[in-house]
């Protein structure tokens, strides 16, 4: 697995800190897409694997959400990429669509681009920093929506955190990718080597017990795809089928009729691909069969051309062309699209298709696609889908849009989209005789072509806009909304339900600019009534200050504390001695800070190092916890410096702390009390000196003397008396809690 990378604690540089654009009256919606390949404007569709369909889904989805009046702002979040070999577009922190949709890049696991699958030990620090980025808007986001498993998982994370609703749209399943590969001979291992399949499963099924709605685009993905989970039963589900931009994918014929669509560009593009396709063949003025997809052996590439090089009577009548991606040099892609691209050329011999089939090396999809599909549809060609599985489509909505019939795999999307629209053929695609079989009856039959050609079109624009798919979409979403003053829409307010009730400690500390950050013995407790006076001072300002406590103690024995004394619930708690974070009522695990601090953690290896040393006496197990293990230990002479020293030899990356004479503590290096507050005080956007932390003893001082204002008790313990006159380290002569509330008026925080 990829080694997490260090978590920045420093401000991000001015470029990427965007500028707050976005109304506070409507919706605030986004999206998560975050394989970082996405770009407005030509975007690099069949580059790779991440780069296929949904790509241009989540950008037309957002484009068109953002023209909703309801809607006042959308963000499509996606990873922030800083590398020589992808385009410096993908380095941009914010990408205008639109005058309400944005993309929004997020910097994680490095500047490097890497594919997805690789992406899951990052996701956390996605997450931190989108909930940093949050906070620099106006407002936090009202609906977060997830595409793929990776953005599920973070729009789930984000979801929870602001107590708002979470959807969810698949695409495409880890359990349906497990089967067919599993039926293709891939063992388990390399499954989970190449494709992190095992992490991906359980996050997915996480993602259907936790999603308010799942959208997808057939009725097959929920019988077929989700119901092999376990928790394929448990979500709502809506069927919506995405569109396309009819402006863009308009019909063949459309050019003969209308003379001013023949721009200078759109004859240059033509020229280009005429020129390019006409090379590779013999006689350019046949029709000629199109297919359209990644070089993915699930895309049944070798199947389409057995059928074509099989059949003598297709081979007579039709050119074929194969845009498999964009490619240079084959033996520098991934071993799938090594090993498909190898076999097409292959094949290409084997049934000697020289001068009858064009594989061209590089398209353009915003410019030359939707000109590719009319010019085959001007030669009275086909297009073709011979995926052996098929969740939609979209690259068959878009050839039906330009008036080309289709034949195509009658597994998942395709069935729809033929069934709405009755323009084309539906085959096994296991069986290369019915592929060219399907493909001759329709290039010959001229009235069939035609009739398939205009149901296409037509079926196109009544089911398959993004204008309806938005409007659909919109609709889902408002249910799950709580009542909102939002702009009316042309067919008027949608329904609401009543508000959402459970906690929200990603609004909470996104919206406060102070933070207070207390120890709990002998700083906090010790006299209860300025205790108790301290409680009330932080519920009047509770709209400006946010305050929480950090200790050493676990999370069980700090609720017996809070218990004990009467505290009401803090928004943050910070336990065992820095090494475990939870925030609000419902006390939420921070998982991106078990991901940081877990960076070379290598607990066992910690106690077989120790265990030589028989004056280290283990503490009970309530002592111990995943990210600390703790000892009793009685310093007299060099003991706590042989530890050190043993540590280091073993070269083992841990801290040690010693409290009170007799605890030893072993911490993860990038684990303390400090560290925790600054991981927090970063994750949430605080300015340091808006922060105060308070404290006693020397087991306080790295967070005391940290980037934030110190707050030393009056009651404070001798060893802290070196800390005097440090800047930014104020000494009280008040003890305990008063000593706070002195500590926070000389800051001027209340």
């Amino acid at each position: 697995m990829t080694r997490p990378q260090q978590l920045c604690l420093l401000p991000e540089s001015k470029e990427n800190v965007p500028e707050n654009i976005m109304s506070t009256s409507g919706l605030y919606l986004q999206l998560f897409s975050p394989h970082g390949l996405i770009r407005g404007h030509s975007p690099e569709l069949g580059r790779d694997a991440d780069t296929g369909g949904q790509v241009k889904y989540v950008l037309e989805l957002a484009k068109e959400m953002g023209r909703r009046e309801e809607v006042a702002q959308v963000d499509l979040v996606t990873r922030l990429i800083d590398d020589k070999s992808v385009a410096d577009d993908y380095s941009v922190a914010i990408e205008p669509l639109s005058e309400h949709a944005r993309i929004v890049r997020i910097r994680c696991g490095g500047r490097k681009y890497i594919r997805k699958e690789l992406l899951w030990p990052h996701l956390e620090e996605f997450i931190d920093k989108t909930i940093r980025f949050i906070k620099s808007q106006a407002k936090s986001p009202d609906l977060f929506h997830g595409h793929y498993a990776d953005g599920g998982y973070v729009a789930m994370e984000l979801a929870a955190a602001f107590d708002a609703p979470f959807l969810f749209t698949g695409h495409s399943l880890g359990s349906n990718k497990r089967q067919k590969l599993a039926q293709e001979g891939v063992s388990a291992a390399r499954m989970n080597r190449q494709y992190k399949l095992d992490t991906r499963i359980l996050v997915e099924e996480e993602i259907m017990r936790k999603a308010d709605r799942i959208i997808t685009s057939t009725q097959q993905e929920i019988d077929l795809q989700y119901g092999l989970y376990s928790n394929g039963r448990i979500p709502d589900f809506s069927v919506i089928p995405p569109g396309i931009d009819l402006e863009t994918f308009y019909p063949f014929y459309d050019l003969q009729m209308d003379t001013e669509l023949l721009s200078e560009e759109v004859k240059q593009t033509r020229f280009t691909l005429f020129n390019e396709l006409h090379r590779f063949w013999a006689h350019p003025e046949k029709p000629f069969i199109l297919a359209l997809c990644r070089p993915d052996q699930r895309k049944n590439i070798s199947g389409l051309l057995e059928a074509y090089g099989t059949s003598k009577e297709l081979r007579a009548i039709a050119n074929l062309a194969i845009f498999a991606g964009i490619r240079s040099n084959i033996t520098a892609m991934e071993d799938n699209e090594q090993a498909v691209l190898t076999d097409m050329l292959l094949q290409m011999d084997r049934y000697d298709l020289y001068g009858k089939l064009a594989i061209p090396k590089r398209h353009d999809f915003a410019t030359e696609v939707p000109e590719l599909y009319r010019i085959c549809a001007e030669s009275r060609g086909v297009f073709v889908n011979p995926a052996l599985t098929e969740p939609f489509g979209l690259t068959l909505i878009e050839a039906s849009a330009c008036g080309l019939p289709l034949v195509a795999t009658q597994d998942g999307g395709p069935r729809d989209i033929v069934g709405n629209c009755d323009n084309g053929i539906l085959v096994d695609v296991a069986q290369p005789r019915e592929i060219a079989q399907a493909l001759q009856s329709i290039l010959v039959d001229e009235a069939q072509w035609s009739r398939f050609s205009n149901n296409g079109i037509n079926g196109v624009r009544n089911h398959y806009s993004w204008q309806a798919h938005a409007e659909k979409s919109l609709h889902h979403i408002l249910q799950l909304l709580p009542e909102k003053d939002l702009p009316s829409s042309q067919n008027g307010t949608a329904t609401m339900t009543t508000p959402r009730s459970s906690a929200s400690f990603g609004k909470r500390l996104t919206n406060v600019q102070n933070l207070l950050i207390t120890d709990i013995d002998n700083t906090l407790v010790g006299d209860d009534a300025s205790m108790q006076e301290l409680f009330f001072h932080l519920q009047e300002r509770r709209d400006s200050l946010a305050w929480g406590v950090s200790t050493g103690r676990s999370l069980e024995l700090t609720l017996q504390a809070m218990t004990e004394h009467n505290f009401p619930m803090p928004d943050i708690l910070i336990c065992s001695v820095g090494t475990e974070i939870y925030y609000g009522p419902d006390l939420r695990y921070d998982k991106g800070w078990q991901r940081h601090i877990s960076w070379q953690w290598k607990p066992e290896q910690i106690k077989e190092a120790l265990a030589v040393f028989e004056h280290l006496v283990f503490q009970e197990a309530e002592g111990q916890r995943g990210h600390k293990i703790s000892y009793y230990l009685e310093e007299t002479g060099n003991r706590l410096q042989a530890i050190n020293q043993g540590l280091q030899e073993n070269k083992l990356r841990c801290r040690t702390i010693y409290s009170h004479g007799q605890f030893l503590d072993v911490l993860p290096v990038r684990a303390s009390k400090g560290k925790a507050v600054d991981y927090i005080r970063y994750k949430f956007d605080f300015s340091p000196r808006h922060v105060m932390v308070a404290g006693d003893s020397g087991n306080d001082e790295d967070m005391i003397t940290g980037k934030s204002r110190g707050l030393v008790v009056g009651n404070h313990s001798e060893e802290l008396e070196g800390l005097r006159g440090k800047a930014n380290i104020y000494f009280s002569q008040a003890c305990y809690a008063a000593g706070i509330l002195d500590g926070l008026k000389h800051y001027g925080l209340i």
